[in-house]
């Protein structure tokens, strides 16, 4: 057991999935406008939905129609998260995804290192988040993984990264979480930790509740990290 003084030394890293460590948002979009086609007759683009990123599957579905005046009910919104999974999964089996520049890099400095501890935590499902990390080779296996499926409130509200962080056994304050959304941005400040925005999927000025803004994780490295939390 690591005493407090060991404990103190400790740094939590916590990455989103979706818009950060890949532009899975694009895909998102893809299929959700091909599901909205599909189901409802109606076209979308992707800027309808920009109210529900980081929201998780429903709110991003909702966002989607309520853009358009339209209020979904529990059924069609159940049937187009399905529906948007399938295409989303369906697309990852047949098409690369690259993981954006910086993160994968950031993430094996910070494995490598005793006094960090990294986690992955996203409000996307199990299946389809389990999905990107396979798509991208992010070595999930050997990190603390929160998925929507192991938390009740989705983002802004703060339990995905209190959940992560109490896996990872750091108080939030000793974390940074790295977002791309305002929500997230959000949600990583209510639950006390730190936050880096990197402008992957919305502005800068979008995203300014987050401790620091950058538009790529290459400007990020580990002194980084240790300097906003010390």
């Amino acid at each position: 057991m690591l005493n407090m003084d060991n404990k103190n030394k400790l740094y939590g890293l916590i990455f989103d999935i979706d818009g950060v460590i890949a532009d899975t948002e694009a895909v998102n979009a893809r299929v959700s406008i091909k599901v909205f086609a599909d189901l409802f007759g109606i076209e979308v683009v992707r800027e309808d939905f920009e109210a529900g990123l980081g929201r998780g599957a429903e709110e991003y579905v909702r966002a989607g129609a309520r853009a358009h005046g339209m209020e979904l009910t529990d059924e069609q919104v159940q049937k187009a998260t399905q529906l948007r999974q399938e295409y989303f999964i369906k697309i990852l089996s047949e098409e690369p995804l690259p993981p954006f520049p910086g993160v994968l890099e950031l993430m094996d400095e910070a494995m490598q290192r005793k006094d960090f501890r990294v986690a992955i935590a996203t409000s996307g499902t199990l299946e389809k988040s389990r999905a990107v990390l396979n798509a991208v080779g992010v070595p999930y296996q050997k990190m603390v993984y929160i998925n929507g499926n192991d938390v009740k409130h989705k983002k802004p509200d703060p339990e995905l990264f209190l959940t992560a962080a109490k896996g990872i056994e750091i108080e939030p304050a000793r974390c940074v979480v790295i977002e791309d959304a305002p929500n997230g941005a959000q949600a990583a400040k209510a639950a006390g930790t730190k936050c880096i925005a990197v402008t992957n999927s919305a502005s800068a000025a979008k995203l300014r509740e987050a401790d620091l803004v950058c538009d790529s994780l290459e400007t990020i490295d580990l002194k980084t990290i240790q300097k906003l939390i010390d």
